[in-house]
């Protein structure tokens, strides 16, 4: 065996691992999903293939506003997730002393330490009527009664941007990291305001990193399931929520994996259409953030 070869076989069974967990976790599953979402029942136990079951979807007006209301709320989860995570990476990345970057990302990791239910369970009882926020506004005047500040889509989006903005965090600073502080000086000793500078420098540079934590955010959110639930209760219209009721509650797999699809088609050309406005490929932004 020559050393060629050997290299080869080694790469082989360096990448078998990852290559098994793809076609196992995520490949198999999806065709079964898909042939399951191209059936359509015409008696009991009796199926056939057909596109019936999107054609029942997009007749269903409340699916499809659902469908886009999922769609504009991860949007804005994202773009709050954008303008408060950046600046934050920015100054882990560009301001704050090697000592003091761990530290930082230790308080940016301390929520992904427990789950997301109990995440959720503690906005609960900060903002329900009988919870610490309500109860201290009484105890210091501010309101005659209780106040209920759950199931509505503010907290919605503010439970959201909690659970995601690391994800956004993350990508900005290892992007940031690499950008030479040169270039900054550079932008203001040619004349430029702090405005411009971070126009005409600082956001373009960070634009891979920026891409990344988008589409990361973005998709992340519109399959969020346990946050926009509890926070939002009946009131959500939350579109994974409509999945889980075809699957569990209607016991109608067909339609819940046909849901499952337009989600995955949705939030796949919405990630597409960001790329295309960005001027990013999905290859460049993963290899530079």
């Amino acid at each position: 065996m020559t050393q060629k070869d050997i290299r080869r076989l080694s790469l082989i069974l360096l990448f078998a691992p990852f290559a098994l967990w793809i076609l196992l976790l995520i490949v198999l599953p999806h065709i079964g999903m898909g042939v399951m979402a191209l059936r359509e029942k015409v008696a009991p136990r009796v199926y056939e293939f057909g596109f019936g079951n999107f054609v029942d979807f997009a007749q269903e007006p409340i699916y499809w506003n659902t469908l886009l209301r999922t769609g504009s709320m991860s949007l804005l989860v994202t773009a709050l997730a954008l303008v408060i995570g950046f600046p934050i990476a920015y100054y882990i990345a560009k301001i704050a002393g090697r000592r003091s970057r761990g530290a930082l990302f230790l308080v940016c990791l301390i929520p992904l330490w427990v789950s997301d239910l109990i995440r959720a369970f503690g906005w609960i009882l900060l903002l329900r009527e009988t919870g610490v926020i309500s109860s201290a506004l009484q105890a210091v005047g501010l309101v005659d009664g209780p106040v209920e500040m759950l199931y509505n889509d503010v907290t919605v989006v503010v439970g959201l941007v909690y659970t995601v903005i690391l994800f956004m965090i993350v990508p900005l600073v290892s992007t940031l990291d690499g950008m030479d502080n040169a270039m900054i000086e550079a932008g203001y000793n040619l004349g430029g305001s702090g405005f411009t500078v971070l126009r005409r420098i600082i956001i373009p540079y960070a634009m891979p990193g920026i891409v990344a934590g988008c589409i990361i955010v973005f998709m992340l959110t519109a399959g969020s399931y346990l946050t926009p639930i509890l926070l939002g209760g009946k009131y959500s219209s939350w579109f994974t929520e409509t999945i889980y009721e075809q699957f569990i509650t209607r016991y109608n797999w067909e339609a819940g994996a046909t849901f499952g699809f337009l989600l995955l088609f949705f939030t796949s050309a919405a990630v597409w259409i960001g790329l295309k406005l960005s001027g990013q490929t999905l290859a460049g932004t993963v290899a530079k953030s």
